[in-house]
């Protein structure tokens, strides 16, 4: 595998990885989910202080999703909010594994940021993932939901990155015209868009670094449980109506099978009308927003992440 392109930081991280665990991974996804924490833990760094962390349930349908509402450290009257839907292929990641990235959010943002635990594939798949992501944007900018955040359902911004991007992407979809205040934006990192795994950069990043296309095979079978990936829920690249939905932020990694899902989602966008900000991170690899404790760009990502988020709820 040639690293010559990925940066410094990240090249060592892959190679002390590699002389570590060689091609041995986790035996169940029980340990997968433990080592994704274990990660989390071990890359990303000092948990950043807020002024508050309150433990919260969404309803979803039948469902009690457990969540978590940050409050940034110097602004906490804030009235804007950030629903954050967490990455990890739909069967890894819950609170604790994006707890960092949630905090560092919010204080970038000046915004409060809901994180919630969806439901996981296998034990849970399609479309319930996209049923409580719906759920969860509904409940923010609903007046019962927005009375207990304590946020104005009219700045709500909704956000993920890789699964989590995915979920972000259709739930605002659902949200046009359902008679509660539109999203004011979307924030999307390196967003799983094609089931299909059919771009140029799944074939040229096919053996990774750090992701690969028979990776992501693996995740979209959890996801899809046997289907076919068919729908816009599931393909969003080839839904036929991208009008009328809100400012857009993709960010992507340029050493990623996924880069092109974002960039030709932003395109799509574009061509629709929406207006859209990419922003293209060349030397990095998938999975970097939770690396903050070694990895510098992460924090230029959570800072554009963070000016977004604040920019479009003052709009």
């Amino acid at each position: 595998m040639d690293l010559g392109a990925v940066h410094p930081q990240v090249r060592a991280l892959l190679e002390a990885s590699a002389a570590e665990d060689g091609d041995a991974g986790p035996a169940d996804i029980a340990a997968e989910r433990a080592a994704y924490l274990d990660t989390t833990l071990r890359l990303g760094g000092a948990a950043e202080p807020v002024a508050d962390v309150v433990q919260l349930v969404v309803p979803s349908g039948q469902a009690r999703l457990p969540a978590a509402l940050y409050v940034p450290q110097h602004e906490p009257d804030t009235t804007g909010l950030v629903v954050w839907l967490h990455g990890g292929g739909w069967y890894v990641g819950d609170i604790p594994t994006f707890d960092r990235v949630a905090r560092s959010l919010a204080n970038a943002s000046g915004q409060k940021v809901l994180l919630v635990e969806y439901r996981l594939a296998p034990e849970h798949c399609f479309p319930q993932q996209v049923d409580d992501a719906d759920a969860t944007v509904r409940w923010a900018r609903s007046e019962q939901g927005a009375a207990q955040l304590g946020i104005d359902p009219a700045r709500v911004v909704v956000g993920g990155d890789s699964a989590g991007g995915q979920l972000a992407a259709v739930a605002v979809r659902h949200a046009r015209g359902d008679g509660l205040p539109p999203p004011a934006a979307q924030l999307l990192v390196y967003p799983a868009l094609d089931p299909a795994m059919d771009s140029d950069s799944y074939r040229a990043f096919a053996d990774g670094p750090m992701l690969t296309a028979a990776d992501m095979e693996r995740c979209w079978g959890f996801y899809l449980a046997g289907g076919d990936g068919a729908g816009d829920d599931l393909a969003v690249l080839e839904a036929p109506d991208h009008e009328g939905l809100p400012p857009t932020w993709i960010a992507v990694a340029g050493q990623d099978p996924l880069r092109d899902d974002g960039l030709r989602y932003a395109a799509r966008l574009r061509g629709a009308g929406v207006t859209v900000h990419e922003e293209r991170f060349e030397d990095m690899v998938h999975g970097f927003l939770r690396w903050g404790g070694v990895v510098d760009r992460t924090r230029e990502l959570l800072d554009w992440l963070g000016a977004a988020a604040r920019g479009a709820v003052q709009r």
